[in-house]
């Protein structure tokens, strides 16, 4: 084989993953496992399936208008498998046990405790398959005296401290705390039990022994406070709302513009001196209040409506345009209609189209992971309720030995 050829398989076509997540943490890890080429099995309720496909409308629809997916379900559950079974009963119990036996890794996001009494939990499933790699997903994790709460994203932004850094200031018009527009909180503990997991397959490779991931939705949020968190640890002091501010980059928000407002993201004294200079206002730039960032940060009070003033006087295209030629960074404020209209993002192909059985094929976004050796490939679109029953259950030896 050539030193670069492509290998079609995927990163991860070596690893079997048994999903047994809901709703969009578990399952956001499970799809980008799945889309760097793993096999993904999702376990699914026979009657209710995953909560998600009832989250809508709007939905996936066919040629007459039924109701296939919603897009909530479709946007975390391609190139999966999905095992409709009741792990109520002891059938289910055992299938699960059995595929727990062919696989590598195992996602699940129930109640603590909540699978043993199916003989699920990782104690039961590991005696059988010690390099199960078992990463359990929970609102506040297996310890501490919140461990049997259930936790949500929503609830989580707010617990976790990132609602009280995102809103309007106080003492403005809509001022209070905001949760983010995407169930962010979800979205980072996915990306987290993916790097977990891996990480434990870098080990099982030395050790051969599997382990147990404790993954919790509030420990994920305060751990990325990043800066802001910093911030309090050395000051004592809670950071402040500040809308599309910065606390520590002055300026580093959005700005009024003509017909809209836009983003000015200037990040050292050099650029600030390039915006003064597109701007016609050389002097600030020397001016003792504003030459350098600690100073601007001082006197954003100052600064901040002297800069509205000027960004008024042309529209968001014409600042982009001189701006970027002066090396400052700046950019619009999209929609997504705008943002999956822009040229960049096109060429880039972060919307891609899914094989799916019933209407051909189905949009959603790339992953933005690009290698050069084992391209993420799309395989099919998030699987309708059981579709895979046949296939994953056929031949399964039930009650099978454990691995040794």
């Amino acid at each position: 084989m050539k030193h670069d050829a492509i290998h079609t398989g995927g990163a991860l076509s070596h690893l079997k993953v048994l999903d047994l997540s809901r709703v969009l943490a578990g399952p956001w890890a499970s799809q980008m496992l799945a889309d760097m080429g793993a096999e993904v099995v999702k376990i699914e309720h026979p009657e209710r399936g995953d909560d998600t496909r009832g989250w809508g409308p709007p939905y996936l629809e066919d040629a007459q208008g039924n109701a296939l997916e919603s897009a909530y379900f479709l946007c975390a559950n391609r190139n999966k498998q999905s095992v409709a079974l009741d792990m109520a009963t002891p059938q289910g119990q055992e299938q699960i046990r059995a595929l727990a036996l062919q696989s590598d890794v195992l996602i699940e996001n129930f109640k603590v405790g909540g699978l043993a009494r199916y003989g699920l939990d990782y104690a039961s499933l590991s005696a059988l398959n010690p390099r199960l790699i078992y990463c359990s997903i929970t609102g506040f994790g297996q310890t501490g005296p919140y461990a049997q709460r259930p936790g949500y994203d929503f609830m989580v932004q707010g617990m976790g401290g990132l609602m009280s850094l995102t809103g309007v200031p106080d003492g403005e018009d809509g001022a209070g705390p905001m949760k983010v527009g995407v169930a962010l909180t979800d979205v980072l503990t996915g990306l987290h039990a993916v790097s977990g997991i891996l990480a434990a397959v870098a080990w099982r490779e030395r050790s051969g022994e599997g382990q147990h991931i404790d993954l919790a939705l509030l420990d994920v949020q305060v751990s990325c406070l990043a800066n802001q968190a910093q911030n309090y640890l050395i000051t004592g002091q809670s950071p402040r709302r500040l809308g599309n501010a910065h606390p520590s980059i002055v300026p580093y928000q959005s700005f009024p513009t003509a017909d809209g407002e836009m983003i000015l993201a200037v990040g050292n004294d050099s650029q600030f001196a390039s915006f003064c200079r597109v701007a016609g206002r050389a002097e600030w730039s020397a001016d003792p209040r504003f030459a350098t960032n600690a100073a601007r940060v001082a006197h954003r009070a100052e600064l901040v409506p002297l800069l509205r003033q000027v960004t008024v006087l042309r529209n968001t295209a014409a600042w982009i345009e001189a701006l970027e030629k002066a090396n400052v960074p700046c950019g619009p404020i999209n929609t997504l209609e705008q943002v999956f209209a822009d040229p960049h993002v096109q060429a880039r192909g972060l919307r891609v189209d899914v094989p799916h059985p019933v209407v051909g094929c189905t949009p959603g976004v790339a992953s933005p992971l690009r290698f050069s050796k084992t391209p993420v490939q799309y395989r099919r679109a998030a699987p309708a309720l059981g579709s895979d029953n046949e296939t994953v259950l056929a031949g399964l030896q039930v009650g099978a030995p454990a691995i040794i």
